[in-house]
């Protein structure tokens, strides 16, 4: 039997060798003698305490993932061919190879069920992993756990309880991408989060945009947008005004912002616009916009491709055709998010754009709250953008496609 395993994992392991480059290995080589070095264990493994270090893993999902990683073989050493051939998974890997091992490592049990309870601890420690709060605890983070848990579906029969099914797992990780970004990133660097940027003289208690939110919004986002957001209008700061919110979002330098509301039914949720807020006549913007939710359920709604009515900004204009305000997706008088330019009523709609439900627990609603970030763009990238406006049609439509598929909708659309 010790002779099969052994041809088991040799065999896995020269299959693995095969996804990477020479220097790759020569880099995963460097990094393993790194570890095993700080094990105590003659560079032969790495032991859990130092993964455990190294990774940002703790309890019980730092457990699982070791277990996953070393093979379920208990002896607490983790092998230069076990790290090969796990990120070679993790990294090379299809989606559904991807996912079943992200499914498998949340079940942190290893009962073959995924519970609320399991996805519960395992939130829990992605927060303190991500915010580096250690001595926080349980009740720190619940209502955001609540919230990314809500707009999960659990149809698996477990007994007294219910539990997640694989394709119930696909289906959340579309709506809650940072999560599926974290858990796809944990043997690889992690994304930032956003740092947020407000005047010293703001009480930030009168914000909507918590970390944390932050933080599930830039999931479906490029790397290069996570730097650094900065707060543009409040309307507790700047006044309820719909020419001001447009006075403190345009000539900024920031082209994409993130728009985030709270109704007077206590949810919230926004969207990301990655166009300036400038008068047009009709829907503009492109496919790297979306909508999300916040509390009291976390969602991300990409565009679905089923129309281009992405983003809507009128001003001043009489006509009924073209109501005055600011919004995303669906069609006029039908948005799936929409603030009038008196900025004391709006609605929100199922929409087929954005592919996304009512924001709100109504369809008509009456923001007590609201607030614009501007993205702070990484310098390195403006050049980028720059030149990538100068392209074709087809080009740019290329570059939607390549950002779809970067944050996982291309995939999911074609399921």
């Amino acid at each position: 039997m010790g002779n099969s395993n052994s041809s088991t994992v040799n065999h896995r392991f020269t299959s693995a060798c095969r996804a990477f480059t020479q220097r790759k290995l020569e880099d995963l080589k460097s990094l393993f003698v790194s570890l095993a070095s700080q094990s105590q264990s003659n560079d032969s493994y790495v032991s859990y305490p130092v993964f455990q270090e190294y990774f940002g893993l703790s309890g019980s999902l730092g457990e699982r993932m070791f277990d996953m990683v070393t093979q379920h073989r208990k002896d607490g050493k983790l092998t230069y061919e076990d790290l090969v051939i796990a990120k070679a998974t993790y990294e090379k890997g299809t989606d559904d190879e991807i996912a079943e091992f992200i499914y498998q490592t949340l079940d942190v049990n290893a009962n073959g069920v995924l519970t609320r309870s399991d996805l519960e601890l395992v939130l829990v420690v992605v927060f303190k992993s991500v915010f580096s709060t250690t001595e926080s605890s349980t009740s720190d983070y619940k209502e955001m756990v609540d919230a990314l848990l809500n707009a999960a579906s659990f149809s698996k029969s477990t007994g007294d309880d219910k539990g997640m099914s694989f394709e119930d797992f696909r289906s959340w990780c579309s709506h809650v991408p940072t999560v599926r970004k974290f858990l796809g990133s944990l043997l690889t660097p992690p994304s930032p989060v956003p740092h947020l940027l407000y005047e010293d003289s703001v009480d930030s208690n009168i914000l909507l945009l918590k970390k944390e939110y932050a933080w599930h919004i830039g999931g479906a986002l490029p790397h290069h947008e996570l730097e650094e957001w900065k707060l543009l209008y409040h309307s507790s700061l700047h006044g309820q005004s719909f020419n001001t919110f447009l006075g403190h979002t345009s000539n900024t330098g920031m082209s994409a912002s993130v728009l985030v509301i709270k109704d007077r039914e206590g949810c919230v949720y926004g969207g990301y616009a990655s166009q300036p807020w400038e008068r047009h006549s009709d829907f503009y913007g492109d496919m790297k916009s979306f909508l999300f939710q916040l509390n009291p359920e976390a969602s991300i709604f990409r565009p679905t491709g089923a129309n281009t009515n992405i983003q809507w900004c009128a001003t001043n204009f009489t006509s009924e055709n073209i109501p005055n305000g600011i919004g995303f997706g669906g069609k006029i008088n039908h948005f799936g998010l929409f603030i009038s330019s008196s900025f004391d009523q709006g609605q929100t709609f199922s929409c087929t754009t954005f592919g996304s439900p009512s924001l709100s627990k109504t369809s008509r609603i009456q923001p007590e709250v609201i607030e614009c970030w501007g993205i702070v763009q990484a310098s390195n990238e403006l050049d980028t953008q720059h030149n990538a406006i100068k392209g074709t049609v087809l080009e740019r439509f290329k570059e939607d496609r390549n950002m779809l598929k970067l944050v996982g909708m291309a995939s999911n659309s074609n399921e």
